[in-house]
């Protein structure tokens, strides 16, 4: 016995026991998280029904567009598409873009994000330009003020400058006809 009056091997099987029972807790945090059919994938957001943040981000050098300004919201469906040409993702979900770019009821615009001017054009070389505007987030204060998680995301604003649709990752085509057209179209009125 123990000075206070505990059996000492009573406490150290304790002891031993602690970390599996911990483990057997977390286990189960996370066995109901995995069962409960919520979407791990999707990120809320706190912007989602608010104004879209003042933006005003210089053009990317060399593109005869403009750069990324709130005032461009106004009236219009955007679509803001953060990306990077160091972004593998933003190669994948790419030529997605090229194609939502032929719907002239939407603008689309890119925040540049953390990238190089020349490495930005030679990325839009390559594989296409479906922006509208491109505005240069080249130390990612802007990407903070949107709640920018990582590239690439896409933001959906509405003709009021709410932002109304937001999607962490690359767009699939799933996603787009899924989540992302039907927003659109709830956007536009329709």
């Amino acid at each position: 016995m123990t000075a206070s009056g505990q059996p000492a091997a009573g406490r150290r099987s304790w002891l031993v026991a602690a970390p599996l029972v911990i483990f057997l807790v977390l286990a189960g945090l996370f066995l109901a998280q995995l069962l409960s059919g919520r979407d791990t994938s999707v990120v809320p957001s706190a912007l989602i029904g608010q104004t879209a943040p003042a933006t005003d981000l210089p053009p990317l050098e060399g593109m005869a567009l403009p750069g990324l300004s709130s005032a461009a919201f106004a009236g219009k469906v955007t679509l803001v598409n953060v990306f990077a040409s160091w972004c593998a993702p933003c190669r994948l979900e790419h030529p997605l873009l090229m194609e939502l770019s032929k719907d002239e009821r939407i603008v689309i615009a890119a925040l540049n994000y953390k990238d190089t001017a020349e490495n930005a054009r030679r990325f839009l070389g390559g594989l296409g330009n479906p922006y509208d505007a491109i505005g240069v987030d080249a130390k990612g204060a802007t990407a903070i003020d949107w709640g920018v998680y990582g590239v690439p995301e896409t933001f959906l604003v509405g003709r009021d400058g709410t932002i109304v649709y937001k999607h962490v990752g690359p767009l699939g085509p799933d996603i787009i006809e899924r989540d992302l057209k039907p927003a659109v179209e709830k956007a536009l009125g329709g």
